[in-house]
């Protein structure tokens, strides 16, 4: 198993942010199970103010091309993300249309 945290801005503006909240509240059976599919073993997603944290656990066969892969097959999970994008913006510095940034893991305590 491995771990990554990826970070997301949705627009700054209350509705938007509300709305992305709300559409959480009842993920599509579908989208679930794409993800499961994809070698998700977990997945969490954390709000501060517009800036989203996902905590993804993927298992030993996981990688980022091949969950790509399966979700530009997939026209149920095109229709989701053509839906969250209208609530999401880029992160700074990254290319139109990057959504969700991969983090850098810099520091970690284990006892």
């Amino acid at each position: 198993m491995k771990t990554y945290l990826l970070i997301c801005d949705l627009k700054d503006e209350p509705e938007a942010i509300q709305a992305y909240v709300d559409c959480h509240k009842a993920v599509a059976p579908e989208i679930l199970e794409s993800i499961r599919v994809a070698g998700v073993l977990q997945m969490s997603i954390y709000r501060w103010r517009n800036r989203l944290s996902m905590i993804l656990v993927g298992d030993e066969n996981f990688s980022f091309e091949q969950k790509a892969k399966l979700d530009n097959a997939n026209p149920k999970v095109q229709e989701w993300e053509a839906f969250l994008g209208q609530y999401q913006t880029n992160l700074p510095g990254t290319p139109e249309n990057w959504r969700w940034a991969l983090t850098e893991k810099i520091f970690e305590f284990k006892v």
